[in-house]
């Protein structure tokens, strides 16, 4: 199928792979491949999957730790509890301008007697396509989400307080020989003779971490329903705890 057939088309994941590792890839139904060449060898392997459905929820950061996969080899995972999620809202493109479920995490059992007050811990949005529906009331849990998935996780990052350059941008610093007293870790100059102030955006000492980061095409390795835990491939933002969002990898 030609790229140009797939831009209008909705993907659960594209995905960039060497032509040599298609074999060690779990790749589910409904898939394209496309191959980028250089020459007459074929470079990269776009993995184009064609299922639409919607995958989004909250998950929770549990630890790292070391699987095995078929081969033998050995995989860093992250395991991460996905509780069930319950719809609260459905929006439509009629009434709201926009098409997405509003879903809720943790119902509390006495919530307070307030207009505003939600029965949940945590409401969050998460936008459906077209011929996708869901009903108030039912539920979203891990089986979702299947293994070899590919997906989208994004949480806030450890707080590292107030840091220097040197450890917040990664800033050399300076020689550590005769004459550099006091100054191995300053960053030095933040300005010229003109225009005789600092620029906006120059990287100085401040406030590091605690930010929003989103890491991309996380294979699933393991999902276990019974328990719901997911395991997935590599290191995710957050400290054990940390709220995370769980979207599958999406192209458009």
């Amino acid at each position: 199928m030609p790229i140009d057939a797939m831009r209008g088309m909705r993907y659960t994941y594209a995905h960039a792979v060497s032509p040599f590792r298609l074999q060690d890839l779990v790749i589910p139904s409904g898939t394209d491949f496309r191959f980028s060449y250089r020459g007459q060898y074929p470079v990269f392997c776009w993995i184009f999957t064609t299922t639409g459905n919607m995958k989004a929820i909250l998950g929770k950061k549990i630890e790292m730790t070391q699987i095995f996969d078929e081969q033998g080899r050995v995989v860093p995972v992250t395991i991460l509890q996905v509780r069930p999620m319950t719809v609260t809202q459905i929006k439509t493109s009629e009434k709201d301008g926009y098409s997405a479920i509003q879903a809720g995490l943790k119902q509390i059992a006495k919530p307070k007697k307030s207009k505003k007050a939600a029965p949940f811990t945590h409401l969050k949005e998460f936008k459906v396509g077209e011929g996708e529906s869901f009903q108030a009331g039912s539920s979203l849990d891990v089986s979702l989400f299947q293994e070899g998935d590919m997906v989208t996780v994004a949480g806030v990052s450890k707080g590292k307080g107030f840091q220097g350059g040197v450890k917040r941008h990664g800033f050399a610093g300076r020689n550590s020989t005769h004459g550099v007293k006091h100054e191995q870790r300053t960053i030095g100059s933040v300005g010229g003779r003109f225009p005789q102030r600092v620029i906006k955006g120059r990287r100085m000492p401040g406030q590091a971490g605690r930010s929003r980061i989103t890491v991309k095409n996380l294979q699933v390795m393991k999902i276990d329903a019974e328990h719901s835990l997911m395991a997935v491939k590599g290191a995710v933002p957050g400290a054990r705890g940390t709220l995370l969002e769980i979207r599958g990898s999406h192209t458009l």
